[in-house]
């Protein structure tokens, strides 16, 4: 299907260029607002957004779109999409939005819409809006006293913290652990931390002094290493590095040693498994789970089914296996039990549930399996599509040949910004880093 706004995690860009003007918001709010409309009771919308100066245009934008055909419009203010998603549902609101280009620099940003259940939406209602974004909207327009209101909600942050809290065994306490949280400068600055310390852990923050421009800036969870180093510094016991909207997580043991999302899931399968809380006999991964994750499940029992990349799709496969695990190696996990999105936080509660039910140190009880070699690089582009050259097709089909059956090649373009990522792994690490090398070399050649 052809989109022209959404990609595989809502409507994202260059803030402030054609892809995301105030103007585009505000035909997404209003195309939206409509798409929801729904009997004759005053319709709610929420919006909560991460900490990108563009936030606020966006955000304005919106608000403009969504009153315009009549619906209330609640905001949050800086809040975790996960957050964001739960509000959604407390609120009994007609439809969440979140503001965010989560793991991207402050340049860019999008808009993430969630239904009334806080999930987000299916590709058939975005084709929706999407259709209506491009139509004439006077005729959707609210008459003069139907025009929606909007007003701040001060105490979303610790509704937020109070459900994050439950979601953490009360049998259980943080006591004793020195945590190190790297918030990226992003929406869970306030809230991470202060849940953290509630249940009892003495926490170190980094990332936390948001200026608009700084948001996963050298930090967070897509750079680990201002985690790691702290974590050894301070003598932590673990670290936590969100990503700046707080739906993905990557953590790092007492040594510093990465925990990545298929770790999370292996540990979190294993103890789920003997508590006999997992459902489905497994967990979901996506087409990038490393294959060391598969073999662990298999010798316990267990089963990794995999889904295309997208924390949507793991939750669409979720759903339709009866898992409550999924997830992916970059740190989105989705735990079903407590919430219907990724959610960065609720997960690494749930990883310092087990170590503290088992009594062990990260470094002994978080990393269950050896990852195969497995080599990840991105190649970004102007325009076009670089996987439609021919060159670029052969260089693919003579590394799927040269793996012979021993590895993996993935090679694929992000649905969130014009990148082609080029993946790779097998026994051989020597063979895997040539197969990438050569692939990625093409695509360079080509792309420029």
């Amino acid at each position: 299907m052809s989109r022209k706004y959404f990609g595989t995690d809502g409507i994202r860009g260059r803030a402030n260029s054609a892809a995301l003007t105030p103007a585009v918001a505000m035909r997404a709010g209003m195309a939206a607002g409509r798409t929801f409309l729904r009997g004759e009771h005053r319709h709610r919308v929420v919006i909560g957004k991460d900490t990108r100066l563009s936030g606020y245009m966006i955000e304005n934008a919106l608000t403009a779109g969504f009153t315009a055909v009549g619906m209330d419009v609640f905001l949050f203010g800086p809040l975790p999409t996960p957050a964001v998603a739960m509000l959604t549902r407390s609120l009994r609101a007609d439809i969440g939005v979140m503001i965010t280009a989560s793991h991207n620099q402050y340049q860019d940003n999008g808009i993430k819409f969630f239904g009334p259940d806080g999930r987000k939406l299916s590709d058939e209602r975005e084709a929706e809006i999407e259709a209506l974004m491009d139509s004439p909207l006077e005729s959707g327009l609210a008459t003069s006293p139907k025009v929606g209101r909007a007003k701040r909600i001060d105490d979303s942050q610790a509704r937020y913290i109070e459900f994050a809290k439950r979601t953490f065994p009360r049998n259980l306490t943080l006591e004793g652990l020195r945590i190190v949280i790297d918030c990226a400068n992003g929406a869970a600055y306030k809230v991470a931390p202060e849940a953290l310390w509630e249940l009892g852990a003495e926490v170190v923050t980094i990332g936390v002094s948001p200026n608009g421009l700084n948001i996963n800036a050298d930090c967070g969870s897509t750079s680990t290493d201002a985690m790691s180093a702290k974590v050894k510094e301070v003598r932590a016991n673990f670290g936590i590095a969100l990503d700046g909207d707080a739906d993905r997580v990557v953590m790092c043991d007492e040594r510093g040693r990465i925990i990545d999302g298929d770790q999370i899931l292996a540990l979190l399968a294993r103890s789920w498994s003997k508590t006999g809380n997992l459902k489905g006999g497994g967990v979901v991964g996506t087409v990038m789970a490393n294959a060391g994750l598969d073999r662990f499940l298999k010798g316990i029992d267990l089963k990794l089914v995999r889904a295309a990349v997208g924390d949507r799709y793991v939750i669409e496969q979720m759903a339709k296996g009866g898992y409550n695990i999924g997830g992916e190696q970059s740190g989105h996990i989705i735990l079903s039990d407590f919430s219907p999105t990724g959610d960065g936080l609720i997960a690494a509660l749930q990883v310092l549930a087990v170590l503290a039910e088992e009594g062990k140190p990260a470094s002994q009880a978080a990393h269950l399996f050896e990852p195969l070699p497995q080599v990840l690089e991105s190649v970004r582009y102007a325009k076009g599509s670089p996987l439609t050259n021919d060159r670029v097709a052969a260089c693919i089909k003579d590394g799927e040949a040269r793996l012979n059956g021993s590895g993996r090649l993935l090679v694929r373009k992000s649905g969130t910004e014009p990148v082609i990522r080029v993946m790779a792994e097998g026994d051989d690490e020597k063979l895997v880093r040539a197969v990438v090398s050569d692939i990625v070399s093409v695509i360079q050649e080509v792309a420029t």
